[in-house]
């Protein structure tokens, strides 16, 4: 039998902390699982002489990938649930050097959204100081934290709460240091640690819960698992004795011979030049994506750069580099199969006691220079558990900073590992410098209800200003005329919010009661599709203020048939003038991109459509929201309730009816005004304006829509679900029907301009409320949907045509030849130009 098959025998059978609970006493109790979790070893330390070492960290005992990466995982998806969904968004993730970067990185994952920060030892040219702290155990103690972004750490009555995260929750001093700091200069309500055991005494425990209430804030706590250590009296002198005794009759033995040394190869991963290298200035969601996506091309090469007969591998990250290592070997994973074994670890400036022995964590150690420029100067640096382990290769990899001679030299790390390994591969990094900072632009944060809209705080975030104190109002006939002269925008003014009769308000209680249960069905319709093709939990991100009703009775779609709380936007995008680019950095900073969801009411002729997608592209070719950073991922695609004009390939329905939220202005979207873009007001880091309508509150019937149609949601579950199963199987490529119909109208009625047909019942709405409209013209034959247009066009004197060759049911024209004499002085409109 060979020695390493002897060696993963003995492990089945016995503890890795045997040697030393028998020598020192030291006793390890817990939960069933902490003995799996945890070994012990020795290290030469004044302060502390026993080591807990993980089996899933990925640190000191060389672990498969997943295993690592899962542990971590799993922790922030119970991080996740503890905040729920809306506090996880907005959190920030802290984790510790050396030995939690990778863990800490992973648990921000868990919680999907949260950027993340880790703490590190290296000083950085130009790079500000945020904060430090100290780490009362450890051999190296001072934690620096040097984001990017300095508002990452920000703080205060509306501060994110913040989730630290270390491999174990020992004494509680090293956390308590942390809070303490950084809550003098950046306070917040809660605080949430997270570890992979939980060993703190009783006295620990009530010490941190004291240290709460003394600073008024409110501290969890999440672990996978928590036991004890007990340490008899004399036990750091007589551990220190020990490992002095060991490492003395080890250093008269004499190193085995090595018949051969395996060549080292360079494999270029191709990393991707927008992502850092980890979490020591920042990491955000949009990096998170780019790497997601650039993994299983890295992991291709490496494989193919691999001996054809290598079955077992070890991943080999570098200190503070644990998080580009072990998504590098999850991804090798993932592409050599079942067939090879990849295990995963790193290296560390933490110098412990190797003994070979079943029972001690640390079977063998391999020591090398430092290869980083280390700002506390030289030392030894080691690798633990490597030599004897039967690797067949070993791909190292560091970051370009520390790919200098050192590394490469005789004595070196690369060389020590080809004496124990038939081939070595260095794949290499490179190191993020953060771009000198200027005075970084400070996004705002959404606005919710009741301070801004009637909807409730969670169901919708407006990535908008307030601009509810000014004065933005023009009589239509005044804003018509200037904006078909060019003098003017749409969007730099605001109309007079129509007031609809009691007549039309009871039209309104009619139409909704007639045609909730379809709108119910085409809303279970495009959720469904939204959530079967655009993932499990795409971000709902609504073009106000259309868009923004649908985009809430989709989230309520969701929570309500599958218990999922889907986070939802509404920002602005003006035509001709393009998409809030403010509002898409926020997105990028706090979302991965390519989760998001652009949500529209219906679509016209396609104009919001093609203007969304230009604007994308122009987005995107900036750089996205770092400029010269890459593209961050957003799909322009918009998922509307209805598509009679064949824009889009997710919808709800194709057919032109009558949705009620079309009938009024902000009366039926939250109170919330049409939005407003216009550079006195708007500045480049701004989002777009709107006004909230408080005064209109008595009016408001924003929570009937959404009352009527969320109470038949249970009622249509069985046709939404043979619908959405009809749509995913069927050819949905737009045709774009309705834009040539709206082309052949301008020409045979003599518009001459696209921008003045508006076709959809919606449309047609939009432009008897709030433009000056020329006629009308009603499908013949399109009945009680246009009984609400049939009334507007009576009051305003408009003419209603009956036509017969329409792919909608009706078409407004705004007028054409637009003069002050267009409308009389009673508001009606005037026949002869």
């Amino acid at each position: 039998m060979s020695g390493r098959a002897r060696r993963e025998e003995a492990v089945d059978v016995v503890w890795s902390g045997d040697w030393v609970a028998e020598r020192l006493g030291v006793a390890l109790e817990g939960d069933g699982e902490l003995h799996e979790l945890l070994g012990l070893a020795l290290r030469r330390n004044p302060k502390r002489a026993h080591l807990l070492v993980s089996n899933v960290l990925g640190k000191h005992v060389p672990q498969k990938p997943s295993v690592v990466y899962g542990a971590g995982y799993g922790l922030g998806e119970r991080v996740r649930a503890l905040l729920g969904a809306e506090e996880a968004r907005r959190a920030v993730v802290l984790g510790y050097a050396e030995t939690a970067t990778g863990l800490g990185h992973a648990v921000a994952d868990g919680l999907r959204d949260a950027p993340y920060l880790h703490s590190t030892r290296r000083s950085v040219a130009g790079v500000a100081q945020a904060g430090g702290f100290e780490e009362a155990h450890s051999h190296a103690t001072s934690h620096l934290l040097l984001p990017e972004d300095p508002e990452l750490l920000a703080g205060g009555a509306e501060a994110s709460t913040l989730v630290l995260v270390d491999d174990e929750f020992s004494t509680g001093n090293t956390v308590l240091n942390t809070i303490r700091a950084l809550h003098e200069t950046h306070p917040r309500e809660r605080y949430v640690i997270v570890a992979l055991v939980d060993m703190r005494s009783a006295g620990d425990r009530d010490r941190l819960t004291a240290f709460a209430a003394e600073i008024g804030a409110r501290v969890d706590l999440v672990t996978r698992s928590s036991g004890t250590v007990t340490l008899p009296e004399g036990v750091l002198e007589r551990g220190q004795a020990l490992v002095a005794d060991q490492e003395a009759e080890q250093a008269g033995r004499a190193d085995e011979a090595v018949a051969c040394v395996a060549p080292v190869t360079r494999v270029e991963l191709d990393w991707p030049a927008e992502v850092p290298d980890g979490g020591r200035h920042g990491f955000t969601p949009a990096h998170r994506a780019a790497l997601e996506a650039a993994l299983p091309g890295m992991a291709e090469r490496i494989a193919g750069a691999l001996d054809s007969d290598v079955r077992r591998v070890l991943v080999l990250g570098f200190e503070e580099l644990m998080y580009a290592p072990l998504r590098l070997g999850t991804a090798l994973e993932a592409a050599m199969g079942s067939g090879a074994e990849i295990r995963y670890s790193t290296t560390t400036r933490s110098p412990v006691l190797a003994v070979d022995d079943p029972g001690y964590a640390i079977r063998t150690r391999l020591v090398f220079p430092a290869h980083d420029d280390p700002a506390d100067g030289p030392g030894d640096r080691y690798a633990y558990n490597v030599a004897g382990a039967g690797f067949d290769a070993v791909v190292a990899v560091v970051d370009s900073t520390a790919d200098t001679p050192e590394l490469h030299a005789p004595d070196g790390l690369l060389a020590r590992l080809a004496a124990h390994t038939g081939q070595v591969l260095l794949a290499v990094v490179p190191s993020y410098t953060p771009t000198p900072l200027q005075e970084p632009a400070v996004l705002p944060e959404p606005l919710r209800g009741p301070d801004f809209s009637s909807y409730a705080p969670e169901d919708v975030g407006w990535l908008l200003q307030d601009l509810s104190d000014t004065e933005l109002e023009a009589p239509t006939e005044e804003r018509e005329e200037a904006i078909q002269s060019g003098g003017a925008h749409y969007a730099e003014s605001l109309p007079v919010e129509y007031q609809p009769s009691a007549e039309y308000q009871a039209l309104f209680a009619a139409a909704l009661d007639a045609s909730a249960e379809r709108i119910a069905r085409a809303v279970g319709t495009v959720t469904e599709t939204v959530l079967a093709e655009r993932g499990p939990r795409p971000v709902l991100v609504s073009l106000a203020r259309a868009g923004t009703p649908v985009g809430v009775l989709m989230r309520h779609w969701a929570r309500h048939r599958h218990g999922l709380d889907l986070p939802h936007y509404a920002l602005s995008i003006v035509r001709g003038r393009g998409i809030d680019a403010t509002a898409l950095r926020w997105l990028a900073a706090h979302h991965d991109p390519a989760d998001v969801v652009f949500v529209d009411g219906w679509t016209g002729k396609g104009a919001i459509t093609r203007e969304l997608a230009a604007a994308i592209e122009e987005f995107e070719a900036s750089g996205g929201p770092g400029g010269s950073a890459g593209p961050a991922g957003f799909n322009p695609e918009i998922a509307v309730l209805a598509d009679p004009g064949g824009c889009v390939r997710t919808y709800g329905t194709r057919e032109d009816f009558l949705i009620p939220s079309a009938c009024l202005n902000s009366t039926v979207s939250g109170l919330i005004s049409r939005t407003v873009l216009r550079a006195d007001l708007v500045g480049p880091d701004d989002f777009h304006g709107a006004k909230f309508y408080r005064e209109l509150a008595e009016a408001d019937v924003s929570g009937d829509f959404l009352a009527a149609v969320t109470a038949r949601f249970d009622e249509v579950a069985d046709q939404v679900d043979a619908e959405t199963k009809e749509l995913l199987a069927a050819d949905r490529a737009p045709t774009w029907e309705g834009w040539a119909a709206v082309e052949r109208i301008s020409e045979e009625y003599g518009i001459h301009d696209v921008n003045l047909v508006k076709p959809g019942v919606g449309e047609t709405t939009r432009v008897l409320l709030r433009r000056v409209p020329w006629k009308i013209l009603a499908k013949r034959g399109a009945g009680t949907d246009l009984t609400h247009i049939r009334l507007l066009a009576e009051q305003r004197g408009v003419p209603v045509e009956e036509v017969d060759d329409l792919p909608y049911s009706c078409v407004g024209l705004i007028h054409p030849r637009f003069t002050r004499g267009a409308t009389g002085a009673d508001g009606k409109a005037v026949q002869g130009a």
